[in-house]
């Protein structure tokens, strides 16, 4: 999987000291710092701590996954996002240039209903979306993720990972999870292969043989989905917190002990959504844009929604779930239909739906980082964007039934504005493409225009948010993600509402075997 290391481990030695002494003409002492690979500078003793493969392994992980967060960009890459701006700058001239034109344009469409009620439409979303805005900074600059406890306060935990066609990946994922900085006593892994056709049970079966009994495997007979590999999970769980992750996911090693804490802690605490980074943002540009739109969808959004106790979506690359409620909805959630067939989307949006609907309270742990493959090709890329925005959808639905009941016993105002900002999505998306469309038509110049000059503002807050949390060079990436977006993905949304009823993955290919 990364190739710039090698995460097998091909033995399970010891750690090791091996000396190496030369005579001298003099007597020197030698002095070493432990678990480093170190070689004397004295010309004439040689020191080497040689680590065995399993830490090794993990110190290259460790290393791997802090240089996620460095800049990425390569010459292609800045020569992209150089155009960008270029793109924007001149649209910006163009539209400014544009102005006597514009207000020309703006006089005429007053003068007709159609075009006054356009402009008024068009305010009101300005307004709302702004003030919604202000509303989601004020939670963020609330929140605080909660602070990681000691290990006798932890709770005992069981770790779900269903695979399909992951190749090498999933026992990448394993080693991660059981390196992780948690009592082994506490921690109970489990696997599941949900017939996949290539070599992914290899895999596990190799993981088995590394970890022993602190991993345990299940094979299905067939392809049954991930949702019921993970209903498998969840009946032969033991542990008192359940946590998903995705078999082309790796944790850090502090991820576990920081997700699960807020459990020990609050005991209204029903779910808690891990913190998403792109595991592949090196292997092409769709990945490092993504990663950016990632850090501001999770750091900021969820960030907001915690504050509230109400994240909308445990993300199911890294979820925990109080085992109580899990299973006080385990069946309805195992049977969930929309339009009259079986869901097999969508379930990490489901399970948090019921979650809420306990009047339990869902979290979002900033310091729980887990780092997971995401789509490298426009083909791959939609189609996940397809699945998650039907199973928005429909959840959106499901959340409509019970969100402004008194579902909790604190406020509920918090969780009606998210549900009603998700539904002023899917509600304009029509109207807004009808209106796309027929500005391209009618003034196609104005339109990349003001888009452009509109993205420049929006996109800035993302801009600069990523600058101050990582870098400042993959930062821009915002800009060129939310171009791409307008002019290749503008349709997603509009085509999921009525598709909603489609079920399938979409996008779960046979990978390269190692």
């Amino acid at each position: 999987m990364f190739d710039h290391f090698n995460l097998t481990n091909k033995n399970s030695n010891a750690l090791f000291l091996k000396i190496k002494y030369m005579p001298t003409t003099t007597n020197q002492c030698l002095k070493s710092k432990p678990f480093l690979d170190t070689q004397s500078s004295l010309e004439t003793n040689h020191l080497k701590i040689v680590r065995d493969d399993a830490s090794k392994q993990k110190a290259d992980r460790t290393k791997f996954l802090d240089q996620l967060s460095l800049n990425s960009l390569k010459n292609k890459d800045y020569l992209v996002v150089g155009a960008t701006l270029i793109l924007m700058v001149l649209s910006i001239a163009t539209f400014i240039n544009f102005q006597p034109d514009m207000e020309k344009l703006h006089f005429e469409r007053m003068s007709t209903w159609w075009g006054a009620s356009i402009n008024y439409i068009a305010l009101t979303l300005l307004v709302l979306q702004l003030s919604f805005l202000t509303y989601l900074i004020v939670l963020y600059i609330k929140y605080k993720p909660v602070k990681a406890v000691s290990n006798d306060k932890l709770p005992t935990c069981t770790v779900i990972v269903p695979a399909y066609n992951e190749g090498k990946l999933v026992y990448e994922t394993l080693l991660s999870l059981a390196d992780s900085d948690f009592p082994a006593e506490k921690l109970q892994i489990l696997s599941i292969d949900d017939g996949s056709k290539d070599d992914t049970w290899q895999w596990m079966l190799k993981a088995k043989a590394k970890l022993g009994d602190r991993l345990t495997i299940y094979q299905q007979p067939k392809n049954m989905g991930k949702r019921h590999a993970l209903y498998r999970g969840f009946k032969e769980g033991t542990g008192d917190v359940f946590v998903t992750v995705d078999s082309d996911s790796i944790v850090k090693e502090d991820t576990l002990r920081n997700l699960v804490s807020p459990f020990a802690v609050n005991e209204k605490c029903g779910a808690v959504a891990g913190n998403v980074r792109v595991l592949n943002k090196a292997k092409g540009l769709i990945p490092k844009m993504l990663n950016v739109s990632f850090v501001f969808s999770f750091e900021f959004v969820r960030s907001a929604q915690s504050a509230i106790g109400s994240v909308l979506c445990t993300p199911g690359a890294l979820a925990a779930y109080r085992k109580d409620a899990v299973m006080n909805c385990l069946e309805d959630w195992m049977n969930q239909t929309f339009m009259g067939q079986p869901s097999d989307i969508g379930e990490d949006r489901a399970i948090t739906n019921m979650i809420l609907k306990q009047g339990l309270h869902v979290l979002f742990q900033k310091n729980a980082y887990v780092y997971t493959n995401i789509p490298e090709k426009y083909k791959s890329l939609y189609k996940m964007f397809v699945r998650w925005e039907r199973s928005n959808v429909r959840e959106n639905i499901m959340m409509s039934k019970f969100a402004f009941t008194k579902f909790r016993e604190e406020s509920t105002a918090g969780s009606r504005i998210l549900l009603t900002m998700q539904w002023v999505k899917v509600i304009m998306a029509y109207p807004l493409l009808v209106l796309l469309l027929f500005f391209v038509v009618t003034h196609p110049v104005l339109f990349v225009c003001s888009s452009l000059a509109g993205i420049f503002v929006f996109s800035s807050i993302q801009m600069f948010f990523y600058a101050k949390k990582y870098n400042i060079a993959e930062a821009f990436l915002a800009y060129t993600y939310s171009v791409f977006y307008l002019f290749t993905l503008f349709w997603i949304t509009p085509y999921a509402i009525i598709t909603a009823g489609r079920s399938g993955w979409l996008t779960r290919d046979l990978p390269a075997t190692a």
